[in-house]
């Protein structure tokens, strides 16, 4: 068995993975990046990209965030489109530093691929692509994982291996947990109609599906990616289908049906689950942090977690170069890291979690739609909270919000 010695062994060369491993390059650390798979690959996925991502790849420095500002295989979204049960909407366009920016809808067979070429030729780091983890055994300050006919060792060991991580399953103990954890479909269309000028993401809050919700996010080339997500927990608790009901909902939903009238499928329905962060578990231990996926850094609400799996790459990088210049991996000084993540994600997962007890009941989710459409204060205030990524969520905390929401009156206008 050949063996290998490194500073940093990522497992999982995803987003989070990536991130990492192109932020720990230059540093002098010798970094393996490690997948299961052979690039490019398919991920399942709502292909989101909110405003996030992009800051994150400019916070990394070098060419990454121009590389991917000239990609073509990207569709700009300025904002979401909401969707209640009785076919009300609410558009909410997103800011960034009071101006009007997007996010971006773009395949995850593509961005993975763009963020893992991108680590491939960072100066450190040597990939192993179909090179599946067969088992992870801690030592004295180090930990050595078998891949293959490869015997790797590390002082530091990043779990990026996503929703059923490895490493989160043998050094972190954690477990499948139903209330936390969110069933998704996904199905690429082609020809589907309707979509806003400005190519918004949709959530339908459909009585179906309460307190989940089903997407339409445009693609390029008049594509699309369509799809339901649920908490596991309601899922099991409904006994549902959920890919019956998905093409029931396609096919004769009032909402929806007409919009797919001449639509074709590009491929046949695909199925995952997803760790949600609306619970605080621990994310490091002697020799290892979890990153994405593998740490739930998932948004409890829209599944979204593309932007902190970024940002949990960038962080643990940052984090693991400060265990290196004091030669400390143990546990203590890695509760850090869990620090300054929580910090960073905790307010919006429970802003999340607030919104996700709302959509639980329908007619809520369409009175809130309804007097956003209505009163100007009330309208304008939603899109302060939920369309700025620098304000996002503040006013959700104020109790205030909900009595005007209800009682006040307001000077109406039209929406937006």
């Amino acid at each position: 068995m050949e063996k290998k010695y490194f500073d940093v062994a990522i497992i999982g060369a995803g987003p989070a993975g990536s991130a990492c491993a192109i932020s720990l390059a230059g540093t002098g650390l010798k970094v393996a990046l490690i997948d299961k798979a052979s690039f490019p690959r398919d991920k399942i996925c709502g292909d989101a990209l909110n405003i996030d991502v992009v800051n994150q790849l400019a916070l990394m420095g070098g060419t990454l965030a121009a590389e991917f500002a000239a990609l073509q295989t990207k569709t700009a979204s300025y904002g979401i489109n909401v969707f209640s049960h009785r076919y009300d909407s609410f558009a909410i366009p997103l800011y960034h530093n009071k101006v009007k920016s997007c996010g971006y809808v773009m395949k995850r067979f593509e961005f993975d691929n763009f963020m893992y070429q991108y680590a491939k030729v960072q100066k450190g780091i040597e990939c192993f692509e179909n090179s599946t983890v067969e088992s992870i055994k801690q030592g004295d300050n180090e930990v050595t994982i078998i891949a293959g006919p490869l015997q790797m060792q590390a002082n530091m060991l990043v779990g990026a291996d996503g929703a059923h991580s490895i490493v989160a399953k043998k050094l972190a103990g954690q477990k499948v947990e139903k209330q936390h954890y969110s069933a998704g479909l996904r199905q690429y269309y082609q020809g589907v109609t309707g979509f806003h000028d400005d190519n918004l993401i949709e959530l339908h809050f459909l009585k179906d599906i309460a307190p989940g919700y089903f997407w339409v996010f445009p693609l390029p080339d008049g594509r699309a990616n369509v799809g339901i997500g649920m908490n596991s927990a309601e899922v099991a608790k409904k006994k549902l289908n959920l890919r019956q009901l998905m093409q029931t909902l396609i096919t004769e939903h009032p909402q929806l049906k007409e919009r797919f009238r001449n639509a074709t499928p590009l491929e046949t329905v695909k199925g995952y689950g997803l760790p949600l962060g609306g619970k605080k578990r621990p994310l490091s231990g002697d020799n290892y942090l979890l990153v994405g996926d593998a740490a739930a850094l998932i948004d409890p609400l829209s599944g979204e977690g593309i932007g902190n799996a970024v940002r949990s790459g960038r962080i643990a990088a940052k984090h693991i170069a400060n265990c290196f210049s004091v030669n400390d991996f143990s546990a203590s000084f890695n509760k850090a890291y869990d620090k300054e993540i929580y910090e960073k994600m905790w307010h919006e997962f429970r802003i999340s979690r607030l919104l996700m007890r709302i959509a639980r009941r329908p007619w809520l989710t369409r009175l809130i739609i309804r007097r956003a459409n209505s009163v100007s204060f009330i309208r304008h205030q939603l899109i302060d909270a939920l369309g700025s990524l620098d304000k996002r969520g503040s006013l959700l905390r104020k109790p205030g919000f909900y009595v005007r929401l209800l009682f006040s009156g307001g000077k109406k206008g039209r929406s937006a």
